[in-house]
């Protein structure tokens, strides 16, 4: 089965209408499974590329940049910061440690309370983002190429509905539905 039937078929399972028993483990779901391996090994595959072609951003940092460029000016907390990357603070602290060493990211005292830090991206700091942004953006489109709008919109569409649907099962939800 190609790539392109391998998504479409996960984009419409995703996307589809609820099934009898759509909650256990048969065979489709054991295709899923091997899907999302073989979709974090390209992920992996690309973030280890991305790393040796632009280390400017250390890998794996791309996404708390992201995080962090979403309040612009204004900047977040690092408690925030590990919160919206489902990260453990630990993790965060250490992480934003390498992005300040690195000059991406500036740490200010927050007026309001002294023992946390307000984190923004530096002129830097946005320029690698910025150019993540389109490395990225370039491969995609590269992938995409025989894609139609439809099914890149799909994808992503399925992807999203995925990502959600996995927080919510992980917060022990009996029923989506009510969850949601």
């Amino acid at each position: 089965m190609s790539k392109l039937a391998c998504c479409a078929r996960f984009a419409n399972d995703c996307l589809g209408q609820p099934r009898q028993g759509r909650g256990r483990v048969d065979a489709t779901s054991g295709e899923l499974v091997a899907r999302l391996q073989d979709l974090l090994t390209g992920v992996r595959l690309l973030k280890q590329r991305r790393a040796d072609d632009r280390p400017a951003v250390p890998p794996g940092l791309v996404g708390l940049l992201r995080h962090i460029d979403r309040d612009g000016t204004t900047g977040c907390h690092a408690r925030d910061l590990a919160e919206r990357s489902r990260l453990d603070p630990s993790t965060v602290s250490r992480a934003v440690a390498a992005l300040v060493a690195d000059g991406l990211v500036d740490r200010r005292a927050d007026p309001e309370d002294r023992r946390a830090s307000h984190l923004t991206l530096t002129p830097a700091g946005r320029a690698a983002l910025t150019e993540a942004y389109d490395w990225y953006g370039g491969v995609l489109s590269r992938a995409l190429t025989d894609w139609t709008p439809g099914e890149v919109a799909a994808l992503s569409a399925a992807l999203g509905r995925l990502t959600r649907d996995l927080e919510v099962a992980l917060t022990r939800h009996d029923n989506l539905e009510d969850a949601r």
